[in-house]
Formats: structure tokens, sequence, C-alpha cells
């Protein structure tokens, strides 16, 4: 099993920053990808960023390309989502998710594909 653990959420007003971590324990090598999704109130669960657990591949919707960036750090065994430019329509609670190989793809924008999530940490961004 792996365990997941976001931090790094809060209030900002638009425009600012946030940087999320997320940090991985447990059998971290069955881990292929790595992504972030975030969910709005009402709303369905949103893929934001994947990464290959180890290596460079890197993917993003275009809803967010060029304003997030996600990286790993993999002698910590974590992974970060870096957040630029924010607006209001950000807000979100935000979730980390790891999937195994068992699909061939790093990553996958439906949440069904992810065999691991955090508990997430809850972004606010104010106007």
């Amino acid at each position: 099993q792996v365990q997941l653990v976001e931090s790094g959420g809060g209030l900002v007003q638009a425009g600012g920053s946030l940087r999320l971590s997320c940090a991985a324990s447990g059998h971290t090598f069955s881990i292929y990808g790595i992504a972030w999704f975030r969910q709005a109130p009402g709303k369905e669960r949103e893929f934001v960023a994947g990464l290959r657990w180890i290596g460079s591949s890197i993917y993003y919707p275009a809803s967010v390309k060029g304003r997030f960036t996600i990286s790993a750090d993999n002698a910590k065994n974590t992974v970060y989502l870096q957040m630029n430019s924010l607006k209001p329509e950000d807000t979100a609670d935000y979730y980390c998710a790891g999937k195994t190989y068992k699909s061939g793809t790093y990553y996958d924008t439906s949440p069904s594909q992810y065999d691991y999530w955090g508990q997430g940490t809850q972004v606010t961004v104010s106007s």
C-alpha cells in the first residue's frame, strides 16, 4: 500500500501563488505515475497535472498549462504542485493521486484509474 499526504493549501488572493506538497510513503516502488486533481463544490474531480514517478514525462491540461508546474523530488518521495497566477476559479480541494503500471500510462485524466489517494488540501483564491 501507498500513503499520500498533501499539504500547503490555504487562502490566497487572485494573482498569487501557492505550492502544494504530496508526501508518499509505503510501497512507493509500485507508483508509476502521480497526479494532482482538484474538486470544487458541486463539480466533478478534475485532473490538473500528472508526471511519471521516475522520469521527466509531464502532462497538463490546457486549463492550467503555463500557470501550474508539477515536479518530484524522488529522494524525498515528494511531489509538488507550484501554482502561479491563481484565479478564483482555481478554488477547490486539491488531491494527490498515484497509479500503478497496470494501464501502461503514467497519467490518466479519469480519477477511476488511480489506485492511491491523499486526503486533500483546500485552496481558496479570493478575488
